[in-house]
This record gives structure tokens, sequence and C-alpha cells, in this order.
């Protein structure tokens, strides 16, 4: 996840908080000093971490505590709250809607990865019905139009742009409004960007708003630039009307949080963070879920938005008929394996579940988790139809198994780890058998149906210790009945 070495830095350092036998004063000034130190590695700014600090002790004041009170709980809430005040701007910026054309343009420097972000900006919407469509305005870099074009074309997403013309406002006005008669509902205008923050760029990016009028202006910010970010969002802002940002960049550098403070201190509202090269690795940005999953306490609707995403409602009632029955056969794990790859980043996924530490899953090992999917895939897809629908892993003789290993062009050793893992698999998926289903529009009764037990069998010990043994798992097994939460899921009322 990104910033995972800021959140088990906070993290670690409340959960020490939390184990020391009496919270006084010297333990709750260590608390503090460490997350002071993880905030200076993050590039936040020294006198917002101050000011943060100070607000922190004068909502913890241990003295005006009454006994009773619960001061783990008090302390943590407060720094969760802070943290959101430091990231939170305080004002939403414009949602683009469906059916009603949007025309957003993108403006940035250099190397901030500006049209990359546009074309990921594009397919995000896609996904969600809109019909986007790519106008490329910069002229001055070579090879951009042939970006977007490469980029729109993998994504399936319309385009528009010129080898001839030098003009990027003549261009912009041309493909804004031979989208608007295409009836596209979200037009994105890509314009140039330099290397220093020049009036010539300024004067640009004032003629192509002028000529297409955008709905909502997006500043795309490089996140490896920590506090610097304040002064690059100011100048932008007083030149154009920045409505929000995003940062890219934030896969794999310390100086994120340091990024996003300072943005919220302009009182720009960051919409999106860009985690990586890759489409899907391209984050929805709200503070509190974020905040959330930094200190990993899980972002339970943002889970259940990736499962509707990519479970087909008609399917939902069957896949949790077959969780109730207890049978998991090998094309039921092919199935939840083509899911877990259409939900995007393995490790963006499991930071979204309570408990589950951004750091227990590295980028590398993240990767590598997703390459180990794939090779399970390919070695059942050189299964029989028989050998898929069967629960009995006893059918797998030898001469089977080397069949499968020719087929998919891996080794035996590596089938018979693919079976290990399907056994794993199917002794956890044995344990949810006799969960009741409750039925369309009680989905309230989910936590009382699906109990304590059943789950404490099926989490592994050190995720059910993260959230707090038997009695964290109850309080978010509540969390989990509401209707908000899960209602979509199975195909139950909002």
């Amino acid at each position: 996840m990104v910033l995972a070495e800021l959140g088990g830095s906070i993290s670690r350092a409340l959960q020490k908080m939390s184990n020391a036998t009496i919270i006084d004063e010297k333990v709750l000034g260590e608390c503090l000093n460490e997350i002071t130190r993880a905030l200076m590695q993050a590039d936040v700014k020294f006198e917002m971490i101050r000011d943060m600090m100070a607000n922190i002790k004068r909502i913890v004041n241990l003295e005006d505590l009454a006994a009773g009170h619960n001061k783990r709980r008090i302390i943590q809430q407060a720094v969760f709250n802070e943290l959101c005040k430091i990231m939170d701007p305080g004002k939403p910026s414009f949602t683009p809607k469906k059916g009603k054309t949007s025309v957003v343009m993108f403006v940035g420097l250099q190397g901030s990865g500006k049209t990359t972000t546009c074309t990921k900006y594009a397919y995000y919407h896609q996904k969600k019905g809109f019909k986007p469509a790519l106008v490329c305005a910069d002229t001055f870099r070579a090879g951009a139009f042939d970006q977007l074009k490469q980029n729109a074309t993998k994504a399936k997403i319309p385009f528009y742009g010129s080898y001839m013309e030098s003009d990027p406002v003549k261009i912009a006005a041309e493909g804004v409004e031979r989208f608007k008669k295409e009836n596209n509902d979200l037009i994105i205008v890509d314009t140039s960007g330099r290397h220093m923050q020049e009036a010539a760029l300024f004067e640009e990016m004032r003629q192509v708003s002028e000529a297409t009028k955008p709905d909502l202006v997006i500043f795309v910010m490089d996140g490896s630039i920590g506090q610097m970010a304040f002064a690059q969002a100011q100048a932008f802002k007083q030149s154009v009307p920045v409505g929000a940002v995003i940062v890219t960049k934030m896969d794999g550098h310390a100086k994120g949080g340091g990024a996003l403070s300072a943005v919220a201190a302009t009182k720009s509202p960051v919409i999106f963070i860009g985690t990586g090269e890759h489409m899907d690795e391209f984050e929805i940005f709200d503070v509190k879920p974020f905040v959330s999953r930094l200190l990993g306490m899980g972002d339970w609707s943002g889970f259940m938005d990736k499962i509707q995403e990519v479970v087909p409602t008609d399917q939902q009632p069957e896949l949790l008929q077959k969780l109730t029955e207890g049978s998991f056969t090998l094309r039921l794990m092919y199935e939840q394996f083509q899911n877990i790859l259409k939900m995007g980043p393995i490790g963006q996924v499991f930071s979204m579940l309570p408990g589950f530490s951004a750091e227990l899953m590295p980028k590398g090992h993240e990767k590598e988790s997703q390459a180990k999917i794939k090779r399970y895939m390919t070695m059942m897809d050189s299964m029989t139809d028989a050998e898929l629908d069967s629960t009995n892993p006893k059918i797998f003789t030898e001469s089977r198994v080397l069949r499968i290993a020719k087929g998919s062009g891996r080794s035996v050793g590596e089938v018979m780890d693919m079976m290990d893992e399907y056994k794993r698999l199917a002794k956890i998926w044995s344990k949810m058998k006799g969960l009741k289903i409750p039925k369309k529009g009680e989905m309230s009764a989910l936590s009382r149906n699906m109990n304590v037990q059943h789950m404490s069998k099926v989490l592994p010990p050190q995720m059910l210790k993260q959230i707090g043994g038997m009695g964290g798992l109850q309080s978010l097994m509540k969390q989990m009945g509401s209707k908000d939460m899960m209602g979509g899921m199975f195909g139950g009322d909002k």
C-alpha cells in the first residue's frame, strides 16, 4: 500500500502505547515522539506536525480524564482525527455526472506523469459507466500524442490529436467540439508541460482553458517532491482555476505524506493518487478511508465496492450458496483468482481489510503473489472439467499431475504446490459450512448468522490478533452487518 512505512511506524507507536500497563504522560510522550519522527521522515511540514501534536495533547489531557475512560481508544481516535485534518483540504471538488457532458483539463509540469494519468482517469470512469474521450493538446513534447494514442488504444478509449497542427488551442477546441457531437460525457484535455514554471506555460494553459471552458481543471503533481508541493500547487492555482489535484508516483517514495499534507494546505482537494505505471494502479483518495487503511484499521466500504465491481450481481447469491455448502472445487478457486486479479493490486485490496498491515506485503512480494496466481491459473487451464469440478484431491494421480505439468509448461513440483494451496483454501472454506443465508433486504442479520466462532476459525491468528482478538472481531462483525456495508455484496437492498 501507499505510504506503508509511515503507516507501519505510526501503528507500531500506537501498539506500543496500547501494550503499556499504565498510560501516563511518559508513555503518551514516547508515543507522540515516535509519530513525530515518522511524519518528519515522510517530509510533512514541521509547523503542521507541531500543531498536530499540540492538538492531541489538548484533547488527551490525562489529568482531566476520569477513571474508567478508555485512554488508549481516546489517544488512537485523536491521532486518527488529526491525521485526517492535515490531509483534508476541507472542500470537495467537482464530480462528473453520467450522461451530462463534462470537460476536464489536465495541467502540470513535464515529468509528473500527466499523460499517463489522463488515461488512468478516463479508464477509471469508463469502468463506472462513463463514455470518456481523450484530446491531446500537448504539441510541445515530442511523442506526447503517440503516448496518449498508445494508452488510449490499449484502454479502448476514443482519442483526438494531430501530427500536423502545432496550435494546442485549436486542437483542444476541435477535439472537445467533436466529442460533444459524439455524445461523450467525459472529455479529457491533456495540455503541455514544461521543465520550469515558465510564463509561456501558464499563458498557453489560460488560452486552452478559455477555448474549452472546462468544468474542472486537474493539476497533476509528482508526489516525490514532498512539502515543496505547497509552492507548486499555489503557483498553478494563481494562474488557472485548479479545482482538484492528482498526486502521482506514490508507490515508491517516502515523501508522499509530505506531498499530500502540503497540497491540502493550499485548500486544493486531492481526488486520486497514482501508485504505479499500470492502469489499475490508481486509487480514489478519500481522507478518512485512506487514513484508516494507513493505520491498519481497514476500509470495509472500499472493499465491498471492489467486490461489487468484479462479482456480477447475478453471481453473488450463487457464490454465497456455495460458501454455505462448504464444498470448494478447483473451478471455484479459479473463479476467485480471476476476481482477485480484477480487483487490482493485491496489496491495495488487502489494505482494506482491518488488521492487515501494509508492511506485511512489500511491493516486490505483491507482484510475486500476482505472478503465482497467474501460474496456478495456467495449470488449471490444463485440467479437464471433471478435475476442475471434483472436491476430492485424491483423484490427482501421478500420471494426471504429470499431464497437467506438461500441458501448462510447469514442473511437477509447481503443480503439487498449487494442489497444496487448493487443500489449504478448501479447509478454510469448509469451516464456513452451515452459514445461514439472510434473505434479500435482511442483511443486518448477516452478523448474527456469520457468527464470531465461524470467522475466528477462518482468519489467520496474526490477523485476528491485530484486529483485537475476539472482542475486536465482534465489533467488526457488527460493522459488516450494516446494510450500507454489505447490502450490495450479495444483492441485498441498499
